[in-house]
Formats: structure tokens, sequence, C-alpha cells
């Protein structure tokens, strides 16, 4: 099941829309923001309730 979330590039502070696999548990990735085409860090994480616990970074944050 894919879950769509609305966050804030922490370059340009652009919105980019990330289309999460809940099924997929933990992740860490990058991912290009549509807008500046910075490499975004993104960290899904998954709480005791089932929940998807969403984070992004620059590459100087991460």
């Amino acid at each position: 099941m894919l879950d769509a979330r609305d966050v804030a590039c922490p370059y340009c502070g652009e919105p980019v829309t990330l289309m999460l696999d809940a099924s997929a548990g933990a992740q860490h990735y990058i991912e290009d923001c549509a807008v500046c085409c910075r490499p975004i860090t993104v960290v899904v994480e998954v709480e005791d309730d089932g929940a998807l616990a969403l984070s992004v970074y620059s590459q100087d944050e991460a």
C-alpha cells in the first residue's frame, strides 16, 4: 500500500510529494527534489502502532 506524504524540501522549501511503501518497513534513501534537483535524505520509520514516521534532511544534516 502506498501512502502519499507532502514534505517541504530542506533546500528550497517547495512542497514535494513522496510516495511511501508501508509494506517495506523502515527505509533510508535519497530522492532528488522535483523543483531544485538537490538530494533529499528520506528516513521512514514504522512506529509501534504501524504508523509511518517520516523525516527529510539535506545532505549536510544527514
